[in-house]
């Protein structure tokens, strides 16, 4: 399996817009990008391509959390 490694920042962002399924979070992510500033916006697009290159089994091991709640 070669799992993607996301930053703490990218797995805080993924944190706050996971809910359900892969499908979901990118549906949530896409859609709040327009109102996300510009910095955060770079890192959304590139979270989003880190996510979706994951398969669906990948995307459930992942350990979504926010960093201050481990």
């Amino acid at each position: 399996m070669s799992m993607i490694r996301l930053t703490v920042e990218e797995t805080n962002l993924l944190s706050i817009y996971h809910e359900g399924g892969k499908a979901q979070l990118v549906e949530n992510m896409t859609a709040a990008l327009p109102y996300i500033d510009a910095d955060m916006r770079e890192l959304a697009k590139r979270t989003l391509s880190k996510v979706d290159a994951l398969t669906d089994e990948e995307y459930a091991e992942l350990s979504l959390y926010a960093a201050d709640e481990a």
